[in-house]
């Protein structure tokens, strides 16, 4: 028992649990041959005693040994090293077969690398000690917190195993059920459950619908400067992309009829709200022409109202599927930016003929969403939950826009121009006097900041933007002074 109590080091700050620190610390040395196979472990009561805890503990530690196999119990004699120890060691697949020292790097059959080739996949950090994102909410605000509270409440029910098995493709009907409530108060969208399917985020949406709308050689409308991450979606279908000019009320619809009259137009992407990069919102008079345009001319809306709950001047504008009477509109959404990014819980809103086929195209990609998960949304939105953080939140990114265009003004006023966004997470910002958001970026790495340098902004990857979008909603006050304080020194170096 002695032997074994000084290999064993337990340390009750850490956060792993003392008694699988014990357990993982007699694995270790079961791997290492230190604890040879079939020999005897001490009892739970001595071991305790030796270790200066808790006789459960030792218990709780030997119980997740035999689970794993590593121990043998038999009772009146004790608790022994397994003799067939739960580990293996594989065999070659031939004796004569090459050992392969490093995997390979390339395929030996052809893969196509061109099909995707404007796709901008995640890269991480910088590793710069400050950046400006493109605009995401500030992710220690997230109400992690309840989310685990209603996983730890499944947790003590007895049905709590049937949301580990296969679900509903289309989604937890209890999620679906509320979230057609949740939409109904704050969209204005007269839906019931039948009318949704739940996404892994927005763009798991948009996916599903250009694969089901759109083919090769088909028209398809976006805003320029635009979303790239839509674009991609539509290109990879093999339908041809039209362009169409962003101002300050949205998209050009002049534009969007010209096309319209001399090609057949399969679908419109438009975000209403917050239009990226622009931060534009679309005006009333528009989306009631754009409804038309869509009932003359047949063609389907594919409206990404992404932060739709994040309004800061005034009364938001209903989207236009709460106005939409035809049956035009795809309505996508996402808690991505209500609670965090990395909460992959979207939604796509149609009539159900749409829904049904995108609940099969949907199976084929995922199956179907994390049912514990979309559970624990679920009771989120019907106990309030969520109402009152995103009413929190707003006040907090209310006064964060407001400190931050200060903050802009008083440090950049004479070299940089910007409207205040009524909503959103991000400010579209132009410099002035001929300064380039790329040279800017260049200085400012150096400095340690990480800023836009004015690309991906359009669709041809080579233009560059005279406007930089710069977020302001996941910086605190001081963090916002810091970052902006060298921007202004790397802005002024090229003045």
């Amino acid at each position: 028992m002695q032997f074994l109590t000084g290999l064993l080091s337990i340390d009750k700050s850490l956060q792993v649990p003392v008694y699988l620190q014990i357990a993982n610390g007699i694995i270790g040395h079961i791997r290492q041959g230190t604890l040879k196979p079939t020999s005897a472990l001490p009892s739970s009561r001595a071991l305790a005693l030796g270790l200066k805890v808790h006789r459960n503990t030792v218990v709780a530690a030997y119980d997740e040994l035999y689970a794993q196999s590593w121990v043998d119990v038999y009772p009146q004699k004790g608790i022994f090293i397994a003799s067939n120890l739960p580990e293996v060691s594989p065999r070659p697949i031939a004796d004569n077969a090459p050992q392969l020292l490093s995997y390979p790097e390339k395929t030996h059959f052809d893969v196509c690398e061109n099909t995707l080739s404007h796709i901008n996949l995640f890269k991480p950090a910088s590793g710069l000690s400050i950046a400006f994102n493109e605009g995401f909410p500030d992710t220690r605000l997230a109400p992690v917190d309840l989310m685990l509270r209603e996983y730890r409440r499944f947790a003590g029910y007895h049905f709590t195993s049937k949301y580990l098995l296969y679900g509903p493709e289309q989604g937890s009907e209890n999620l679906r059920t509320e979230l057609a409530r949740f939409l109904g108060e704050t969209r204005g969208l007269h839906v019931n459950p039948e009318h949704v399917l739940m996404t892994k985020g927005a763009q798991m949406a948009i996916y599903l619908a250009a694969q089901l709308l759109l083919g090769k050689g088909d028209t398809v409308i976006a805003a320029d400067p635009g979303y790239c991450g839509a674009n991609e979606v539509f290109v990879q279908t093999g339908a041809n992309l039209e362009l169409v000019p962003v101002d300050e009320c949205g998209i050009d619809l002049d534009a969007v009829e010209e096309i319209c009259k001399k090609k057949k137009v399969k679908a419109l992407y438009v975000i209403p709200h917050h239009h990226q990069p622009t931060t534009v919102t679309l005006s009333s008079e528009r989306r009631m022409r754009l409804l038309e345009l869509a009932m003359k001319y047949s063609f389907a809306i594919l409206e990404d109202d992404y932060d739709y709950d994040f309004h800061y001047a005034s009364s938001p504008i209903l989207p236009l599927a709460s106005a939409d009477y035809y049956g035009s509109v795809i309505y996508i959404g996402s808690f991505c930016k209500t609670i965090a990014p990395g909460i992959r819980i979207g939604f796509m809103v149609a009539p159900p003929n749409l829904i049904s086929q995108a609940t099969k195209l949907r199976r084929i990609i995922d199956r179907q969403g994390e049912q514990l998960l979309e559970e624990a949304m679920a009771n989120l939105l019907k106990n309030g939950d969520i109402t009152r953080h995103l009413k929190k939140a707003n006040k907090l990114y209310h006064e964060r826009r407001d400190v931050f265009c200060d903050i802009l003004n008083q440090q950049l006023g004479e070299h940089v121009s910007f409207k205040i966004p009524d909503g959103g997470f991000a400010i579209w910002m132009k410099y002035l006097n001929g300064i380039k958001p790329k040279a800017v970026a260049e200085k400012a790495a150096v400095m340690g900041l990480a800023v836009s340098a004015g690309r991906d902004y359009y669709f041809d990857p080579s233009r560059e933007s005279e406007h930089i979008r710069i977020g302001f909603a996941s910086m605190n006050f001081k963090e916002m002074e810091q970052a902006t304080e060298l921007l202004a020194k790397a802005v002024k170096k090229l003045v």
